[in-house]
């Protein structure tokens, strides 16, 4: 029974820091101002509002991707600043600011738990 209780344990701590990872790999992504690996955490669909534009709902992976790449070269984004993070149940928000050669934009993020990994539904930039 001890060792049926100390495998959930681990089992338990273990994917926590699998958790953890996806969103510091998205942070590190946005860091570097890296539209292809931001888009590997996009889930197949999502939510997009860039800035002066209109949102799109259901854009696919693929066109999210380039949006997100076209809007860093654009505004020309150099790093990424965390402001802040909370979760609630399945659901992670991300809030920051895309830092570039102004004063950056805000961005919000929305990502759910799906097959084990944290994937983004909904991203704004304000």
């Amino acid at each position: 029974m001890k060792n049926i209780f100390l495998l959930a344990i681990v089992g338990l701590v273990l994917s926590s820091f699998r958790f953890q990872s996806d969103t510091d790999a998205i942070i590190a992504a946005l860091k570097s101002a890296d539209a292809q690996q931001t888009g590997k955490y996009f889930d197949d669909y999502v939510d997009i509002k860039l800035l002066d534009k209109d949102e799109v709902k259901s854009m696919c992976r693929n066109q999210a991707t380039l949006a997100l790449k076209a809007f860093f070269a654009e505004t020309c984004v150099k790093g990424f600043e965390k402001l802040s993070e909370r979760e609630l149940g399945n659901t992670m928000y991300l809030a920051g600011k895309l830092l570039n050669n102004g004063k950056g934009n805000n961005i919000t993020i929305m990502l759910r738990l799906k097959d084990g990994r944290r994937q983004i539904i909904t991203l704004r930039i304000s």
